[in-house]
């Protein structure tokens, strides 16, 4: 894209010579050369006058349309009111119960604009109070904010316009887990306070309350055939049905709950299976399989032996077939040594994180590579500490690793023990470069380490630690500009995928409680 920027000091001088020069003339050579060119005392003011004005229009259109776009922009997309094309979207919230959606230049690692005659940029008309998760569909020009402070609403934002486009409903509780997939025909979430799995259903305008005791995770693929929840402390797995006209008197068998109860639309049903504390599911690329994360052993499981990840074809579990007598439908169990609470894949491996129980009482954080080829896990690789929510692929082929609370796993113990490896780095970020084998190299970002004092996080939270940034609690790749941005602590951190260096944040802190972050202008869904 190109820049167009206010015109260096040296750029004015040929301006200000002529008009020195023409000023500085006496009268007398004024006077003859008024035979030749005809340059009256008026002309000569007019004429100093027009190189003035021009230098105060040339500053002057430079100052104006900063940030370029390209004639045809990419998809089509409309130019924001902000004029940015390279977005970061940060949910912040100030005291819990009052927040915002403010707009980052992630191009230029900036708050506000180049000339800095606006001070930010933010979604307008959005209200609520803890924006905690952004779901991001660049693809589709929009996003879904969720926010977990009462009423509990889900808010549509309009990337075009950056305003917020009203609310998609609220689910009367905290939601511990929420699924949308990219045609946004219907939202599911897991209210574990009210023991309820919400569907709202936006053809129909309605929502269903579905009774699941303890619900507290959710995943639905990108065809919004299949809806799988998870309860907390339990081996089950479920998923969603929707009834069709013919069979509103007739609930399916095993039922959990359907509503509404005299004319059901949606129930919830059991999949037979043997599984180890559910945790959630990722989908094949071809739409044949899901991936079933059982968290074993970190979740309170690990007696069945089932952790690491069930692969189930989609196909029994569509939501619009009932169920009917048929024997478990997982294909094959995937043993995960420790289990597993996130995962991502690619055409060629699935890559999931999790943390095994140690000797001494503590856990530590691991990556697995499953090739898709063989479905053989590769060695367990050491990654960091904490409940693993955030994985991520970027440039440089690398993938990022984000986890919560890390500050009170195996790492955290070396470090207390004394340790000065990377080992007892305890934050929260694990950047991996990819080399095409099941053990790839990792690196804890930031490279710090509490017993060398020379080597400190370069930019503090407030809270000024200078070993332990917090929990990761959101992670979005800037595709091709070799970045990604984080929620990291409460602020913002953004790091080179080349070296996983960090990007000065000065210029991009902002004020509040930064709960999480979303690339808008990303070319794909999946930079988030």
């Amino acid at each position: 894209m190109a820049e167009h920027f206010l015109p260096p000091h040296s750029s004015l001088e040929p301006f200000k010579l002529i008009i020195r020069s023409l000023s500085a003339r006496p009268a007398s050579w004024v006077s003859s050369a008024r035979q030749h060119i005809k340059v009256s005392a008026t002309a000569r003011g007019l004429l100093l006058g027009l190189l003035t004005t021009s230098a105060v229009v040339g500053m002057a259109a430079c100052s104006h349309n900063v940030y370029q776009f390209p004639e045809h922009t990419f998809a089509g997309r409309p130019v924001p009111p902000s004029s940015l094309g390279e977005r970061v979207l940060v949910g912040v919230t100030f005291n819990g119960s009052s927040g915002g959606l403010v707009i980052l230049d992630g191009l230029r690692d900036l708050r506000n604009n180049i000339q800095n005659t606006v001070q930010g940029y933010s979604i307008s008309g959005f209200a609520g109070g803890a924006p905690s998760q952004i779901l991001n569909f660049p693809e589709q020009l929009r996003g879904y904010v969720y926010s977990n402070a009462s009423p509990y609403p889900i808010s549509i934002v309009n990337y075009s316009t950056e305003s917020s486009s009203g609310s998609a409903g609220s689910f009367g509780g905290a939601a511990n887990g929420i699924a949308i997939s990219p045609d946004f025909a219907r939202i599911f979430a897991a209210v574990e306070t009210s023991g309820q799995l919400v569907v709202i259903d936006q053809q129909l305008g309605q929502s269903y309350a579905l009774n699941l005791p303890n619900v507290y995770k959710v995943a639905s693929n990108t065809g919004d055939t299949v809806a799988l929840a998870m309860v907390r402390n339990a081996d089950t797995l479920y998923r969603v049905v929707k009834l069709t006209n013919t069979q509103v008197t007739t609930p399916p068998p095993g039922a959990i709950d359907c509503q509404p109860n005299l004319l059901p639309v949606y129930c919830v049903v059991p999949v037979p299976g043997k599984f180890d504390r559910p945790y959630g599911a990722i989908f094949s690329l071809d739409g044949a399989n899901a991936y079933v994360l059982n968290c074993g052993q970190e979740c309170g499981g690990g007696s069945n032996g089932g952790a690491g990840i069930s692969v189930i074809p989609q196909a029994p579990l569509q939501i619009n077939l009932l169920p009917t007598n048929y024997p478990p439908v997982v294909s094959q169990t995937i043993s995960v040594p420790g289990g597993v609470t996130a995962a991502i894949l690619d055409s060629s491996n699935i890559y999931t994180s999790g943390q095994k129980l140690q000797p001494n009482g503590l856990y530590a954080g691991f990556l697995t590579v499953i090739p898709l080829s063989t479905l053989v896990p590769g060695a367990p690789v050491s990654i960091s500490d904490g409940s693993h929510s955030k994985m991520l692929f970027a440039d440089d082929n690398t993938l990022w690793v984000g986890s919560q609370s890390c500050a009170n796993g195996q790492r955290a113990a070396l470090a207390a023990a004394g340790n000065t490896t990377q080992a007892a780095n305890y934050n929260c970020l694990t950047r991996v470069a990819l080399n095409g084998t099941t053990a790839p190299a990792v690196s804890i970002v930031p490279a710090v380490n509490q017993n060398v004092p020379a080597v400190q996080v370069p930019y503090p939270n407030t809270d000024q630690n200078h070993y332990y940034y917090g929990s990761l609690t959101g992670l979005c790749w800037i595709q091709g500009f070799n970045k990604v941005y984080t929620a990291y602590g409460g602020q913002i951190h953004a790091f080179r995928t080349g070296d996983g260096s960090e990007i000065n944040n000065v210029n991009i802190t902002v004020q509040g409680t930064v709960l999480d972050v979303a690339y808008m202008d990303a070319l794909t869904n999946t930079a988030n």
